[in-house]
């Protein structure tokens, strides 16, 4: 009987990672589409299974525009708009189509991983990591489904802005994450044992990140980037009017207006960390700091874009896709500071 040959492959699950690392980016931007599209509240329940068939009848049909019916959304908003059966039609597309990338993920890292783990191809000390981000693209789907629950209670007329910073942040963590483990294996390949350690620059510079993407989701949970069409300025001022009467927590959790102000301002806290950074990590890999410079610098220009023209849908999309890419940018950077050579 022949037996399988045991060889580890630290280079094929890299580049595996990095596919899987691609698909994210692409949920991200599938994600902003339902959300400007307003689709995420079209599809009422969740069937992690059956639910990546659509309905194939017009019967079928009517009876999810029946469920949409009863939610919030539609009594107070797309009904009185006069939305109809293919108008739905419309929106729930996306909202599927939102839902089956994330079944299509998991399965792009569920069936490799098995593979590799059957043939032995993990290297020491790898499979509790992949085993672990395996784990976050399971709980990614949990919190989505919480965030669309959210927005399906009494009179709601959207998702949770909570949740749905809780559902955005853990897939661009898992998208670091990928990002990180996949370097790792390359350096594995290239005989550097050690894996990169996380360092008090990227520790710091994270926190500053994580705060401005935190912003982000509130806004677009919020629909905050309609306060103010204008920049620098909002309602003719630097600092716009807004409600503080139940206490400033509750403005700097709530109020849009305050939310988009803070969300617009802290970039530039986010942008001169992020300048140290790759200052940092230029004499290590040019390349690396090339990208970080890049991806904030877009992101800059498309936000003022994206408050110029109204929040146009694909100009805000692209926004937060290359949000994402920022996170993909500074995991490098960080890896790349924490090297051990």
């Amino acid at each position: 009987m022949t037996q399988v040959r045991h060889t580890v492959r630290p280079i094929a699950i890299a580049n595996w990672l990095m596919v899987v690392a691609v698909m994210v980016v692409l949920m991200v931007a599938v994600g902003g589409i339902t959300r400007l599209t307003e689709s995420g509240l079209s599809i009422t329940q969740w069937k992690p299974i059956t639910g990546a068939i659509p309905p194939l009848s017009e019967s079928a049909w009517q009876a999810e525009f029946d469920l949409y019916k009863a939610t919030g959304e539609y009594k107070n908003v797309t009904g009185p708009a006069g939305m109809d059966l293919e108008a739905f039609k419309f929106i729930f597309f996306w909202e599927w189509f939102h839902r089956l990338l994330g079944r299509l993920i998991g399965l792009a890292f569920a069936v490799p991983l098995a593979w590799f783990w059957i043939r032995g191809a993990i290297p020491r000390g790898y499979k509790a990591r992949l085993v672990a981000l395996l784990a976050l693209g399971g709980l990614q789907g949990v919190f989505g489904w919480f965030m669309v629950r959210s927005g399906l209670a009494g009179t709601m007329t959207d998702v949770s802005h909570f949740w749905l910073s809780i559902h955005l942040l853990t897939a661009l963590f898992t998208l670091g994450g990928l990002i990180w483990t996949a370097l790792d294996l390359h350096q594995l390949a290239a005989g550097n044992t050690a894996a990169a350690r996380w360092t008090s620059t990227a520790n710091w510079v994270g926190v500053i990140l994580f705060v401005q993407l935190l912003l982000g989701a509130w806004v677009a949970g919020l629909n905050a980037g309609l306060a103010s069409d204008s920049w620098p300025l909002m309602q003719g001022r630097f600092v716009p009017e807004y409600d503080e009467s139940q206490g400033m927590f509750w403005a700097v959790t709530h109020d849009p207006y305050l939310i988009h102000f803070l969300h617009r301002w802290w970039a530039w806290i986010a942008v001169a960390a992020l300048v140290v950074m790759a200052r940092r990590v230029k004499p290590l890999a040019r390349a690396a700091s090339i990208a970080i410079h890049s991806a904030f610098g877009t992101q800059i220009i498309l936000g003022i874009a994206t408050v110029w023209t109204g929040v146009a849908l694909w100009v805000a999309v692209a926004h937060q896709v290359v949000g994402a890419l920022l996170v993909a940018s500074f995991a490098w950077g960080a890896h790349v500071l924490g090297r051990r050579i």
